[in-house]
């Protein structure tokens, strides 16, 4: 089964609200993207977003160049649907993030929750990266939520690699300053607690207000 096989399958057969990484609201997210990004029309992706509620944050907050991606249509539709008509102002990607074609420069922040963590292989690794590089803008803002070194190693069935803020700021190399790096219990629908790090960066180069 291929990677996007896998995650549409999960998504046919369990409910958003169901999975382990579901949050009614994003607000950690939200509350950075807010910080580091006060222009509303900022463009914005949230790479692996899927069913995540972060979109309707943003649009609550009044974001209008927002694109989820996901490699999951069945994820992608879940969102389509609880958005509804609000849903026509968001741009929808179906792609895998190691291979979807991204104009140079054009989002102004990077948003990724659970997703990195999923890279095994150090090409895999490097590919996430080389499109950081370019879909980012000089300037913009790289903010990646993964498990932390005490978290779990597994998550729907796969491995995961675990990391401090700290060593997902090594994984993006030079050319990126780490601005914020915090902590997140996440609390899952069954009652979980699996700990976050996330990892603010700056894409060096650019105004130094710019987003």
């Amino acid at each position: 089964m291929s990677t996007a096989e896998h995650w549409d399958s999960v998504y046919r057969r369990t409910r958003p609200t169901e999975c382990s990484w579901f949050q009614p609201e994003a607000r950690v997210s939200l509350d950075i993207i807010c910080q580091v990004a006060p222009d509303a029309g900022t463009p914005i992706i949230d790479a692996g977003g899927g069913a995540s509620t972060l979109v309707d944050g943003l649009l609550d907050h009044g974001y209008r160049a927002v694109t989820v991606l996901d490699l999951a249509p069945a994820a992608l539709q879940w969102a389509q649907q609880r958005l509804q008509q609000r849903a026509r102002l968001v741009t929808w990607l179906e792609a895998d993030i190691l291979t979807a074609q991204f104009t140079p420069d054009s989002y102004g922040v990077w948003h990724d929750r659970a997703v990195f963590h999923f890279l095994q292989d150090t090409e895999d690794r490097a590919r996430y990266v080389a499109q950081v590089r370019r879909a980012v803008r000089p300037g913009g803002h790289v903010i990646m939520a993964s498990f932390a070194p005490d978290g779990p190693a597994r998550c729907s069935g796969l491995d995961v690699v675990r990391y401090s803020a700290e060593a997902m700021r090594d994984e993006l190399g030079t050319g990126f300053r780490m601005v914020e790096s915090l902590c997140e219990d996440h609390r899952t629908p069954a009652g979980v607690t699996q700990a976050f790090s996330y990892c603010v960066c700056r894409k060096e180069g650019g105004d130094q207000g710019q987003a």
